[in-house]
């Protein structure tokens, strides 16, 4: 059965890295991509990297993508256009509980908007 997938995006790509091990720890069965960093592994983001990150998560069910500070948001919005044939949803929440736990909810089979709205409604979230 597939699943819900996660775009975990940070500027660092430890932070990523950490997060995803974190999840993984209790989570197997999610697809949860990475997009931390620049190109050059710098501190950054890169649309590239969120981009394929979307498409790499992407079971058919949608993608929600967290972020951490700044131009991580701008660089997701436009990578969610670019990748126009794939339902993602930016979120903003704490980057590490809100991806737990969209994680885990996506791994008990449910649906992009409703882990979305669980998410938001949880951490008090503005809608992206």
């Amino acid at each position: 059965m597939s699943k819900v997938g996660i775009v975990l995006i940070s500027h660092s790509s430890k932070i990523a890295e950490g997060i995803y091990e974190l999840i993984r720890q209790v989570i197997q069965d999610v697809p949860i991509e990475l997009a931390g960093g620049t190109e050059d592994n710098e501190i950054g983001t890169s649309i590239d990297k969120i981009m394929k990150a979307i498409q790499k998560a992407d079971q058919g069910q949608g993608v929600l993508l967290f972020y951490d500070i700044g131009s991580a948001k701008m660089n997701a919005e436009m990578a969610i256009e670019m990748t126009e044939s794939i339902q993602a949803k930016l979120i903003e929440s704490p980057l590490v509980e809100g991806a737990y736990m969209a994680a885990v909810e996506s791994g008990m089979g449910k649906k992009l908007q409703d882990i979305y709205d669980s998410v938001k409604e949880e951490f008090h979230c503005e809608n992206s």
